[in-house]
């Protein structure tokens, strides 16, 4: 049996009885699939199935299903919990890192000799011994060896550390496996504890205690005016040189534990780029390395001159991963740690809580000291076991994962969510969505980054999730997908801003909601990331400000959808300008209409601010893609103004997508003041015209009203009949001229 596997003994807590769908050959004791397309399912009649999950299910599963469970949604609360279980989930790390590998074996005593050579060496380098005659003698393979030994064993103990971690984590957010999974846990618990106490014989307490004390070590006099360093030139170029030199030191003794010789390198760049033959650069050498030991007196002077026995207690806590889990790794929050971080680790960790990155120290003062510092790695505070211990209460553990936190039941029956189920979301799904239909009693019905959701619920927020962007429906997702194709029509049709194509059909088209959608998907590279763009898309449509998508401008909307959402081509606003003399910026005063309160985004409306107004498509933001802080406009106040200071590439600013409705206003205000154009007797360039086409024309526009409201006034109808009469008696009085 593999390690991975799952099987009937493992309890399925509130998922058992969920409904799965499995397929199957015929036959009664037929083994079950999890995937219709499973390797080991050879036969052209199957069956498919609707069965309940438990142990007897799970125990006909082939071996092949059995490594990932039972297929289901994963972003679904049995998704994640089959995620935290299957691959190099929690089955196989409960496995891994619990005895000696076979193929990486060491004993006690070699790890003790080898601790026992690299010391001895190290102590008789740091005394200045020569060790020229006795090189030969000496056997380097041994060393060598020794040295190679000592690498394996941290590597391990950092890998079985992480892979505990990993095990606690998971169990905390499945409280039902605690039972289960306690043997396992305590072997491996055993198991680090063996390797932390064989890789803390490399490392040298009293090592560690100076590396603290040079770390408290203030800038010392630099005697620039030696003549040792003469050959580095001018008193400022020898200040320079060694203040870089007592830099480098005191960055190499505060974050290891070895002695003095591994430092003593350190004086070679003192004389970086002065030839080896150069008079005086022996001498700047042999300088330096007074100048480096009198520093390691000084370190070594100032942990003497403290306790150096463990006496006080601290709590340390571990960063988070750096890795992310949804690629499959196991978060290395060890990787972050310099060495001598970790070597304190190793010599006086009393007790650990790997699950919460929670470690109980019992270290000297001067190394409790220096893990105080807010610089540091790790996030210390006084206290020992007893801190843990409280914190390790009821109120310390996760909310557990259960059904009804996601789309395991009707949404009636839905859990509120809290930051542990989000952070299950996060490590056990690799698909975790960006956009999530929330439901709250105090703001209602909502659209919300993940983010967004975790932010409010560190404010105390309570709401539950109706859906995710995976959860809209099929039957209204996928029709609407399938119509999503560019178009040769729409890749040719004009742009907003072509005036000599008011008349076409295709006018404006790149402003509207079915150009947004075809964008998104000519903006994502990757066939399969197009539907999940695209239920985003569908998704952020119904959000009344799209700043409240923001998640830091780079946050988890891709580009694609922002470009779905705005548009990037600036509005052309002169048919809805005041006629004026200037025939440049005259205009045929039509109302706004519904286009008054369409929705314009820049990064910075106010002239008097330092900046262009940028587009948030345009390039040169550093994030494309809006944020809280950008500026939200109108088109009325757009119209309003003339004296905005834009940007010359992207026009300023980007207009939200035109609905139905606002782009057909927007083509017939357009079509309106193109006819006016034609009718315009001071027109420079006149061209002849039809008035009956024009009358035709305008008896069409007459007719135009907004989507549901036909048959009653609307906003600026009056202006705009007002505008038609004018331009109709305008074109009979033409077509009497034509005639006569």
């Amino acid at each position: 049996m593999r390690d991975r596997m799952l099987t009937a003994d493992v309890p399925l807590g509130p998922f058992e009885g969920a409904k799965i769908t499995v397929h199957s050959a015929k036959g009664k004791n037929a083994r079950l699939h999890t995937r219709r397309e499973c390797g080991q399912l050879r036969t052209p009649h199957v069956a498919t199935i609707e069965v309940p999950l438990n142990g007897n299910v799970v125990d006909r599963f082939c071996s092949g299903c059995a490594d990932w469970g039972p297929t289901s949604r994963p972003t679904s609360g049995l998704g994640i919990f089959m995620r935290a279980l299957g691959g190099s989930g929690l089955l196989h790390q409960l496995q891994a890192y619990a005895e000696p590998d076979e193929d990486m074996h060491w004993t006690q005593g070699e790890v003790q000799a080898a601790a026992e050579l690299l010391q001895s060496e190290r102590g008789a380098a740091d005394e200045g011994e020569d060790d020229e005659e006795e090189e030969d003698d000496r056997p380097w393979e041994a060393r060598k060896e020794a040295q190679e030994l000592q690498e394996q064993v941290l590597s391990r103990w950092r890998h079985a550390a992480q892979s505990l971690h990993h095990v606690q984590a998971a169990i905390a957010h499945f409280p039902w496996l605690t039972g289960w999974a306690e043997p396992k846990v305590s072997a491996k618990e055993r198991y680090l504890e063996t390797l932390r106490v064989q890789a803390a014989l490399f490392v040298e307490p009293a090592g560690l205690v100076v590396a603290a004390a040079a770390a408290t070590l203030e800038t010392p006099p630099l005697p620039t005016d030696d003549p040792a360093f003469g050959v580095m030139g001018k008193s400022s170029q020898i200040f320079t040189g060694l203040s870089a030199l007592w830099r480098r030191w005191q960055y190499s003794a505060e974050r290891g534990w070895e002695g003095p010789a591994s430092r003593s390198i350190n004086r070679y760049d003192l004389v970086h780029g002065i030839r080896p033959n150069k008079k005086g650069r022996a001498e700047a050498l042999e300088g330096a390395a007074r100048l480096i030991q009198s520093w390691e007196d000084e370190a070594h002077a100032a942990a003497a001159a403290t306790d150096s026995t463990p006496t006080v207690w601290v709590t340390a806590r571990l960063p988070e991963g750096t890795e992310e889990p949804s690629r499959g790794g196991v978060p290395d929050f060890l990787d972050g740690l310099d060495r001598w971080t970790l070597g304190v680790l190793l010599t006086w960790t009393i007790a650990a809580d790997w699950g919460r990155r929670t470690l109980t120290l019992r270290v000297p003062a001067l190394v409790a000291a220096r893990l105080m510092e807010p610089s540091g790695n790790l996030v210390c505070e006084p206290g020992g076991s007893d801190a843990v211990a409280a914190e390790a209460g009821p109120q310390g553990q996760p909310d557990s994962l259960r059904p009804g936190v996601f789309d395991d039941t009707p949404v009636f029956d839905r859990q509120p969510v809290t930051p542990a189920h989000l952070q299950a979301l996060r490590n056990f799904s690799y698909a975790a969505d960006q956009l999530y239909i929330v439901f709250s009693a105090s703001g209602g019905a909502e659209v919300l980054p993940l983010e967004v959701i975790e932010r409010r619920l560190a404010e105390g927020w309570l709401g539950v999730l109706v859906a995710s962007a995976s959860d809209l429906p099929e039957s209204v997702i996928s029709p609407w997908i399938k119509d999503v194709v560019p178009t040769p029509e729409a890749d040719d049709a004009p742009s907003s801003g072509h005036g000599h194509a008011r008349q076409d059909g295709h006018f404006g088209a790149d402003l509207g909601l079915a150009a947004g959608a075809r964008d998104v998907v000519r903006r994502t590279y990757r066939e399969h990331d197009k539907e999940r763009n695209l239920r985003l898309l569908a998704m952020a449509r119904g959000v009344s400000d799209l700043r409240s998508l923001d998640t830091g401008r780079s946050g988890m909307l891709p580009v694609a959808v922002w470009e779905g959402l705005l548009a990037p081509a600036s509005l052309d606003l002169s048919p809805f300008r005041p006629p004026g003399a200037d025939r440049w910026r005259s205009g045929s005063g039509l109302p706004l209409g519904v286009l008054g309160q369409a929705q314009i985004y820049a990064t910075n409306s106010d002239p008097k601010f330092e900046g262009k107004g940028h587009s948030p498509l345009c390039r040169h933001t550093r994030d494309r893609g809006l944020a809280a802080s950008d500026d939200l406009l109108t088109v009325a106040d757009l119209l309003a103004r003339d004296d905005w200071d834009w940007c010359s590439k992207c026009g300023g600013y980007a207009v939200r997508r035109l609905t139905d409705t606002q782009l057909s206003y927007y083509r017939a205000a357009h079509r309106l003041y193109d006819v006016a154009g034609q009718l315009d007797d001071e027109r420079p360039h006149r061209v002849s015209v039809d008035p009956d086409a024009l009358i035709k024309q305008l008896e069409e526009l007459a007719g135009w009203e907004p989507g549901g409201h036909e048959g009653c006034d609307w906003d600026g109808s009056w202006r705009w009949h007002e505008v038609i009469r004018d331009l109709r008696r305008r074109a009979e009085r033409k077509r009497g001229q034509t005639a006569s």
